[in-house]
């Protein structure tokens, strides 16, 4: 019998059991985070850099971008390492430091993509209170109220999970700290705790998801209102990116969690689990910029100047006697 005051680690779920699968998890894992790092790190850059992006929706955009970094940050560095040194531990305090940072990042990053649905509904729908109803001020306290609520969950979270008692073992069928993972090796009732405040918590997500699908129903029909195409092709364009990435976010997510037991396997969630923790923020920066022509310019324009100057370097002045 195992408990929480004994425990000193974790072990996590291996990709592969052969050296060859291993490495190439590496390799992939390697490619997706640096994909990730450079996609978001650029997004980041331009809209700082570049003052015709200093708007409510680059704002929200620039702090998606930082959340997907945080992230992708929190649970794939640890599965590189472990896939390359062949090895499937985890300290018992990275573990902890996983599932707050997880559970402080993937919420944060879903409350503030309702309030993205609430900036295209307000923009669409309201466009004559635009900057009344999206100013500076309200904008950083609806970014705040965000990273807040995120980091509040997170803290009751983890402070519940790493109190409950555990007795079945310290294997974890999961390649990262996941709570429900967790709660497997719990003892007798004492999860039942952690399992209420999970359904609070999925109350308050399916709220979210209600008031993110009835902004989307009022901005299409004001878009299908539009008499000219190419105002209906640009209202589409700003909203159908978050639209995305919001339908990916929540699919994953909600299959991961409310999948029912007789189709779950260790092989399937561990597959569920890389397309909501990993694959997002890797791919959101994409969908993000395919068909947002503002956001493409600026990009290019960094990466043109970053290459300009890498490429110019002018030599030292020479000094004579």
């Amino acid at each position: 019998m195992t408990n929480c005051s004994s425990m000193t680690h974790f072990l996590l779920l291996a990709f592969a059991d052969t050296r060859e699968l291993q490495l190439l998890h590496f390799w992939l894992f390697l490619g997706i985070y640096l994909a990730a790092l450079l996609a978001n790190g650029l997004i980041i850059t331009a809209i700082a850099c570049d003052h015709h992006l200093h708007t409510p929706m680059y704002f929200f955009l620039l702090n998606l971008s930082l959340l997907d970094l945080g992230s992708v940050s929190t649970t794939v560095p640890k599965a590189m390492v472990n896939s390359l040194w062949n090895t499937k531990v985890i300290s018992y305090t990275g573990c902890a430091a996983q599932v707050f940072f997880f559970y402080f990042l993937m919420p944060a990053q879903y409350y503030l993509l309702t309030v993205m649905s609430y900036d295209r509904y307000v923009a669409i729908c309201q466009p004559l209170h635009y900057g009344t109803l999206l100013g500076s001020r309200a904008c950083v306290h609806m970014a705040a109220a965000a990273w807040g609520s995120g980091f509040l969950y997170a803290v009751l979270h983890t402070a519940n999970t790493f109190s409950i008692p555990l007795c079945h073992g310290n294997a974890l069928d999961q390649f990262f700290c996941d709570v429900p993972q967790i709660l497997k090796l719990s003892c007798s009732d004492a999860y039942l705790r952690e399992f209420g405040l999970i359904v609070v918590s999925a109350c308050l997500f399916f709220a979210c998801f209600v008031f993110i699908m009835l902004s989307y129903v009022q901005i299409f029909r004001a878009v299908l209102r539009i008499p000219s195409e190419q105002g209906r092709h640009k209202a589409f364009s700003m909203c159908l990116p978050h639209l995305a990435v919001v339908s990916l976010f929540i699919s994953s997510g909600m299959f991961s969690y409310l999948k029912p037991n007789s189709i779950s396997s260790p092989s399937l969630d561990l597959v569920v689990a890389v397309l909501y923790s990993v694959v997002p923020p890797a791919v959101n920066p994409l969908i993000y910029s395919m068909r947002n022509q503002e956001l493409k310019g600026a990009v290019q324009t960094l990466m043109t100047r970053c290459f300009s100057e890498a490429i110019y370097c002018p030599s030292p002045p020479t000094v004579h006697p």
